[in-house]
């Protein structure tokens, strides 16, 4: 029995800015809209620094699917 492996790439389905919050969600096998109130409550919890600078870095880190 082979293992597949699990990769986390930007969403081009479900996405509204960059996919980031889409990809996490079908990473994780959650409905996408629980992880951008999630990104949602921490950007307001930071004062929209923490959630927006970690959004945009997200954007450049997480690949694209080929």
């Amino acid at each position: 029995m082979s293992r597949m492996e699990k990769k986390l790439y930007l969403s081009d389905t479900n996405k509204i800015i960059g996919g980031v919050c889409g990809g996490i969600g079908e990473y994780l096998g959650i409905d996408p809209t629980v992880i951008r109130l999630i990104w949602a409550a921490l950007s307001v919890g930071t004062a929209f620094v923490g959630g927006v600078v970690l959004y945009i870095i997200a954007m450049f880190i997480i690949p694209r699917r080929s």
